[in-house]
Formats: structure tokens, C-alpha cells, sequence
């Protein structure tokens, strides 16, 4: 009972805590020939003082990230301008190939207007050969098909599945596509005009290729849930393109391929498209919309690597996200997190046994890294208690935290240390109540796979 109540105390101080978080405004600024530009994110209103979490652009193409403070009376470009001219610019990249024939799929259930939204943009992509599929998952009304219909006609297709669940939709949109690759993104994101392209176009320089992620930013940091979250690491892995090879499993990644959520989500990622009907797309008792709670990208990802082909992380193949707006959204978001990693581990073994004793083989070197990886986060926290007398402490991250690893909300004025994109200050303590929410959606996971599975079974009898 006394834990009872002091746990309920601690969550309520965590919520109190948590509602202090102030707004931050979004905006990119690209450092081009003619002089800065200045633009607000998507859905932001153009900047003015305060903080601002900037993406910086060096002729068009994304660089890093940083948080700056515009001053009362500053003119807000040149008081960025100044900031991001420390952004290192990384190498130049040379001229893209020829990007293969795409289709887009775009699952959605009940929200036209975020849907609208991000159809708007993907129409707006330069990709010269590509079309986009909506998949209406398990809809209540007709206002999905309607909003199709009438404001986009035969510029998309509409596609309806009526089996709940994220990675029963994806399946519906791959065996609808036609194209050389697939790619894959929400309703709630706004596309950058380049993205397609850039997301596919290393399917050409690379026929090994079957997977490919891109980076994900927030629209907008309005509420305290969306500050939080974005400032342990959002959706994002920096912006150092990078390659993983089943061939040459990488020394950093003691678990590899199973440590997926470092390659990307499933608001950007792209596969080629005989790979992923290869490998029998996503396990339909995975994702959001089903009792496991999600996992489908992640499994996808593996089941990609397990076979041999490559994966690539392009930070130019960019996507703005719309996180989340609520305390309420980061405990069911937190304990997801936690359900859809062990329910993607338990699909991978179950259905593909062969697996387990690479899994197994990986665990000791697993934990080894995650307790040097702990030791080092506790010993910055507690440097961190020392000195929060002139600012809030850097807290602990969350289990495994939202994108362990990734680019954060960094605090204070000025770029990034280290790595353009990678300031993960972890400015704001990641609550407890949600690393617990995680560590319980990890122990429900495998059974709610379990029972995603025999819900799948329970449709098909009904069905037959």
C-alpha cells in the first residue's frame, strides 16, 4: 500500500514536472549561395523569439540539427544563421542516380484531415515515376474513400482492408503496387519534396539493396508530450548516411540484425519490392491495431537482413512527423514501444526458428554493451545532479528510450557537440511512469503476439 501510494506520488510530481515544458518552434534554414532562408516547419507559424529547434540545410540538402535561441528584437535568420554556420557540412554528395519506379503506400484508419495533408505532399515529390496507394484499415465510415475521391480522383489509388491492424494494411498495399520499389510512410507526416527520391534512388547504385530508411523530424513541438519525446532522441539516427551488411555485421551493433529499431521506422522506409514479397511481407500479427501493439517495421527489417540483403539509412530522404500530443499519448506510445519490440523478437523466432541460435549467440555480447551503455548514461546523470543549479538536469533515458541513440532537442543556445544532429542532451528526465509502462509493454508483448495470432486464425475460420 505504502509503495502504492508513493509510486502514485512520484507520477504526479512527474506530471507537474512534465506540464512545465514550454513550447519550442521548428524551422529549417538553408545555408545556400544567395544568403540564408528562413522557414517554419510544417504546421509551425514563422519564427519569432525564443527557442527554436532548427534543421539546417546546406543547398538544400540536411545537415543537422540544433537548438537555438532567437533574443527579444533579433532579426531570427541572422541570429540562426550565426548558429548554423557551426553545423558541420559533411562531405558533398555526388549527383544521384536514376531512381528506380516506385509506389508510396499510406496506411490510414479514420483521420481524412492528417491524411490530406500528407497526400498533398506526396504529390508534391519531384520522383519522376511513382504512384501512391491509400489503405483504409478496418474503416467505421466511408469518409477515407470519400476524401480520395473527391480531391485526389485517379492521382491515388484507394485500397481497403479489412483485417485491423498496421501490417495487415502494409500487406494489402504490396500486393496492390506495381512498381520496382515500395515505400512506406503515415498520415501524420508531411513529406519533404525530395524524399521519394533520395529514399529510393540507392536501390540503383546497389542491387543488394532490399531495405532502405530515411530520417524523421517533428513538425512541431507545441505540447510538453512532443518536447519530451523529441528531446530523447524523437524518430531520428543523425545524419551520417550509413549501410548494414548481413555480410559484415557491424562492430558497434553487438545484436545485429536484431537491434532493428536502430535502422529506421516505419514512417520512412522503403524495400525493393520483390524482397519484401520474398520474404512474405509483414507478419500480420504485428503492429499497431493488433494486440501485439506493433513491431511490423522492425520485423520487416530483420526478415530483410536475415536474407542476406542490405539495408541503407539516408538522412537526406527526409520526413516531418506530427508526435503525439498528450501525456496520455506518451503512456500508450511508451508501453508500445515495449509490446512492439518483444512481439517483433517473438514473430522473428516463430517463424523463423532457424534464427534463435544467432539470437542466443548475441545475447551475452547484447547485455555486455547495455550495461557499459548504462554505466555511462548514470555517470552523466549524476554529473548532470551537480550542476543543475544553473538548469534542469539531464535525465536517464527511457528504456531504450523512444529512439535510443538518435539526434534530441539538445538544451541552451548554439550547435550541436560531436556529430552534425546528434545532440541527445536529454534535456528533460525521461519520466518513470513510462520506463515502467515500457518494461511492462516488453513482458506483455510476446503474449499479446500470442494472441494477435489467434485472433488471425479466429478471422480467417469466420471468413471461411
Amino acid at each position: 500500500m505504502a509503495g502504492a501510494r508513493r509510486a502514485r506520488r512520484e507520477t504526479q510530481r512527474e506530471i507537474a514536472e512534465f506540464l512545465s515544458i514550454g513550447p519550442v518552434q521548428v524551422a529549417e534554414l538553408d545555408l545556400g549561395d544567395e544568403g540564408p532562408v528562413l522557414r517554419p516547419g510544417p504546421g509551425s507559424a514563422p519564427v519569432t523569439s525564443g527557442a527554436v529547434f532548427l534543421l539546417v540545410r546546406r543547398a538544400g540538402r540536411p545537415v543537422g540539427t540544433l537548438l537555438g535561441e532567437v533574443p527579444e528584437g533579433a532579426d531570427p535568420t541572422e541570429a540562426l544563421a550565426a548558429l548554423a554556420r557551426e553545423v558541420p557540412g559533411g562531405a558533398t554528395p555526388g549527383p544521384l542516380p536514376a531512381p528506380p519506379s516506385a509506389a508510396v503506400v499510406v496506411a490510414t484508419r479514420e483521420r481524412a484531415d492528417q491524411l490530406a495533408r500528407a497526400l498533398d505532399s506526396l504529390l508534391a515529390q519531384d520522383h519522376p515515376d511513382f504512384e501512391i496507394v491509400v489503405v483504409d484499415n478496418a474503416p467505421l465510415t466511408e469518409e477515407t474513400r470519400e476524401l480520395v475521391e473527391r480531391k485526389y480522383g485517379e492521382r491515388v489509388r484507394y485500397v481497403r482492408e479489412p483485417v485491423p491492424g498496421l501490417a495487415s494494411a502494409h500487406n494489402r498495399g504490396l500486393a496492390a503496387v506495381r512498381a520496382e520499389v515500395v515505400a512506406f510512410t503515415d498520415d501524420d507526416v508531411v513529406a519533404d519534396p525530395r524524399w521519394l527520391t533520395e529514399l529510393t534512388a540507392p536501390f540503383t547504385a546497389d542491387p543488394r539493396l532490399g531495405c532502405a530508411t530515411g530520417l524523421i523530424l517533428p513538425a512541431r513541438l507545441g505540447t510538453p508530450a512532443q518536447v519530451l519525446l523529441e528531446s530523447h532522441g524523437g524518430f531520428a539516427k543523425g545524419f551520417a548516411p550509413r549501410t548494414y551488411d548481413p555480410r559484415r555485421p557491424p562492430a558497434d551493433e553487438p545484436l545485429f540484425p536484431f537491434t532493428a529499431g536502430r535502422f529506421g521506422s516505419g514512417a520512412n522506409m522503403a524495400f525493393r519490392t520483390e524482397v519484401l514479397r520474398a520474404v512474405g511481407g509483414f507478419d500480420p500479427a504485428t503492429g499497431a491495431g493488433t494486440r501485439a501493439r506493433g513491431g511490423d517495421d522492425l520485423y520487416g527489417f530483420v526478415r530483410v537482413l536475415a536474407q542476406g540483403h542490405g539495408l541503407r539509412y539516408t538522412p537526406s530522404a527526409l520526413v516531418w512527423h506530427h508526435h503525439r500530443e498528450t501525456w496520455r499519448d506518451l503512456e500508450t506510445q511508451a508501453y508500445g514501444y515495449g509490446a512492439g519490440l518483444t512481439a517483433y523478437l517473438t514473430a522473428i523466432l516463430v517463424n523463423r526458428p532457424a534464427l534463435l541460435p544467432a539470437f542466443l549467440a548475441r545475447v551475452p555480447g547484447g547485455l555486455a554493451h547495455a550495461r557499459a551503455l548504462t554505466a555511462v548514461r548514470a555517470a552523466g546523470a549524476r554529473a548532470a545532479d551537480v550542476t543543475a543549479a544553473g538548469g534542469p538536469a539531464v535525465g536517464g533515458p527511457a528504456v531504450g528510450g523512444p529512439a535510443a541513440g538518435g539526434p534530441a532537442a539538445g538544451r541552451g543556445v548554439g550547435p550541436a557537440a560531436g556529430a552534425p544532429g546528434g545532440h541527445d542532451s536529454r534535456a528533460y528526465p525521461w519520466p518513470r511512469r513510462l520506463a515502467r509502462l515500457q518494461l511492462r509493454g516488453m513482458l506483455y508483448g510476446p503474449v499479446g503476439y500470442l494472441r494477435a495470432r489467434r485472433a488471425l486464425r479466429a478471422v480467417g475460420r469466420e471468413a471461411g
